[in-house]
């Protein structure tokens, strides 16, 4: 497996956590303060098309790594829970990390 794909999701799993972290910021000023409504719903569109990019490059390093399903489910949700995919992220590195080291594709025994 090439860096760049691990690259890729790495990138993209911290642009799409902190947009999400934005995101709860500016609905609390939403809902909570009556204030900065354009503001939220700028930056929730940026998120969804960050997102979806999200998806398009996590669900290349799962196929690549041949993770099973219910794995690859859980990184490309982990892009909706805020925080969560600072810690996916780092789990999903430690377990790739050598399948990029290698130039292979096998699963890693968790």
């Amino acid at each position: 497996m090439k860096p760049s794909v691990l690259t890729r999701y790495r990138v993209m799993a911290y642009v799409t956590a902190v947009m999400l972290l934005i995101l709860c910021v500016c609905m609390i000023f939403k809902y909570g303060f009556d204030t900065g409504e354009g503001l939220t719903l700028v930056v929730s569109q940026i998120h969804g098309v960050l997102y979806i990019i999200y998806l398009v490059f996590a669900f290349d390093l799962g196929s690549k790594a041949k993770w099973p399903m219910g794995k690859l489910l859980w990184v490309l949700v982990s892009g909706t829970i805020p925080t969560a995919a600072f810690f996916v992220e780092r789990k999903v590195v430690r377990e790739v990390a050598p399948l990029v080291a290698d130039g292979t594709a096998q699963p890693v025994k968790a």
